[in-house]
C-alpha cells in the first residue's frame, strides 16, 4: 500500500451537538464532496487561513487544504483513516485532497477553484494512478504536477487539527516537509496540454476547461457559470 500506515491512536473529539449531527448526515465520501461543493471557496481575502473542521463549519467556506481537513475529520468518524495527499506543482501552487479506499480502489474528496481538481470516484488502483488523473486538469499557464505524497494526519498526535479555533499551520508545515514521489510526464505531452489550455483561454478568457479525458471518473462538480 502506498499510503502511510495508521497510528494506533483513535481519537474521540469533543464535537458540539450540531457538529455531530452534520457528521452523522455526511456518512460517505460522496456526501462530503457534495457538501463541500455547496460551500463558497475561501479566497482568503482577509489574509491567509488554515481552518480546522470546526472553522469550516463556523465560516461556511473552505479552500483546498481546509476542505481536506474537513473531509478527514468527518470521514474518520465513519471508519476512514484521515489520509490527505499533497500534489506538488512546479509553480509552488500545490493542491491537497483527502484520499480513501473502497473495495481496494482509491478515490478522493477535494475542493478547488479549478473544475478538474475536485474529487475522484474510488476506481484507481494506486495513489500514483489517482495522481495521474489530475495531470491534465492541473495544466494552466504555469502549473504542472511534479510529485505526490500521502500523509496520515494521526501522526500529528496531540495537535488539534480537527477542532482548533486557530489556524492549524502545522499541517501545512508537515506537508511541505513531506517527501514527495516524483511523477514524470513527457515534455512533449505537457507542451501539447499547455498549448491546448492557452488556445482555450484565448477563445474563452472568462471560463475554465472541463473537457478532459477520464472525466467519467470525476465526482460531480460544484455549480458554476465559470466552466
Amino acid at each position: 500500500m502506498e499510503a502511510p500506515p495508521p497510528s494506533s491512536h483513535e481519537p474521540k473529539p469533543p464535537f458540539l451537538p450540531a457538529e455531530r449531527r452534520l457528521i452523522s448526515q455526511l456518512s460517505t465520501p460522496l456526501a462530503v464532496q457534495r457538501f463541500l461543493n455547496r460551500l463558497p471557496y475561501n479566497p482568503e481575502r482577509g489574509g491567509a487561513t488554515l481552518r480546522s473542521f470546526r472553522g469550516v463549519v463556523a465560516r461556511h467556506s473552505a479552500h483546498c487544504l481546509e476542505a481536506a481537513l474537513f473531509a478527514a475529520t468527518v470521514l474518520e468518524q465513519h471508519g476512514h483513516p484521515p489520509l490527505v495527499m499533497s500534489l506538488e506543482s512546479i509553480d509552488l501552487l500545490d493542491h491537497v485532497l483527502f484520499v480513501y479506499r473502497e473495495s481496494g480502489r482509491w478515490g478522493a474528496v477535494a475542493r478547488s477553484r479549478d473544475p478538474g481538481l475536485h474529487g475522484r470516484l474510488p476506481v484507481f488502483r494506486s495513489l500514483r494512478a489517482l495522481t495521474e488523473s489530475y495531470v491534465e486538469p492541473y495544466i494552466d499557464f504555469t502549473g504542472r504536477i511534479k510529485g505526490y505524497g500521502a500523509y496520515d494526519l494521526r501522526w500529528l498526535d496531540g495537535y488539534d487539527w480537527r477542532l482548533s479555533s486557530r489556524n492549524v499551520w502545522r499541517v501545512e508545515e508537515e506537508l511541505r516537509r513531506l517527501p514527495h514521489r516524483k511523477l514524470r510526464s513527457s515534455e512533449a505531452r505537457i507542451a501539447r496540454l499547455r498549448a491546448r489550455y492557452r488556445a482555450f483561454k484565448d477563445r474563452h478568457p472568462e471560463k475554465k476547461p472541463v473537457d478532459y479525458r477520464g472525466r467519467e471518473r470525476w465526482t460531480e462538480l460544484p455549480r458554476s457559470t465559470g466552466w
